[in-house]
């Protein structure tokens, strides 16, 4: 009875340390989106279809980045307000974006803007922001052409393209 019982311990063990070396492998961080703002320069801004657009970009970001693997980490909107001192804030303070994310159990925190200086076309521009050392690693933009959602997401499957890169290039 004796010589089961080791014989099954190192096993189970084994198949511990499988499972839980396995699990680490494939985990990708844990990934705060914040809502996008907009920054319009056109001769008439805050047109409803670029409002809406503008807010279109944080849930379709999210839903790529879970293609890719990540965990998306929620952070509500009333605590992104209450973050920010005006528009551009957190954009343009890490630190204080990385406070907010690290709240909530993110690794990292997506700050990003809908830049519009033409009707023609408009910047998604995101800054990656490390929560623990709440620093900018990355810095990226994407120009979309014309107001097509299926264009906006183009541009939006691009970020994420560069998002994978940098994580990829940190391994």
């Amino acid at each position: 009875m004796n010589t089961s019982k080791t014989t099954q311990l190192p096993s189970a063990i084994f198949a511990l340390l499988l499972c839980l070396s396995s699990a680490n492998a494939t985990s990708q961080p844990r990934m705060a989106v914040l809502d996008f703002e907009l920054r319009d320069h056109t001769l008439a801004p805050g047109i409803p279809q670029e409002i809406a657009r503008t807010a279109s970009v944080k849930p379709m970001l999210e839903e790529e980045l879970k293609k890719s693997g990540y965990d998306i980490v929620t952070i509500p909107l009333d605590a992104q307000t209450q973050a920010t001192a005006g528009v551009g804030y957190l954009f343009d303070h890490h630190d204080v974006a990385a406070q907010l994310a690290q709240q909530y159990g993110a690794d990292y925190v997506i700050v990003g803007r809908l830049h519009k200086p033409s009707f023609l076309f408009v910047y998604l521009m995101v800054h990656l922001i490390d929560v623990k050392q709440q620093r900018l690693i990355a810095d990226y933009l994407s120009e979309v052409k014309g107001g097509e959602k299926k264009l906006t997401r183009k541009g939006v499957e691009s970020l994420v393209v560069k998002v994978n890169d940098t994580f990829s290039g940190l391994k």
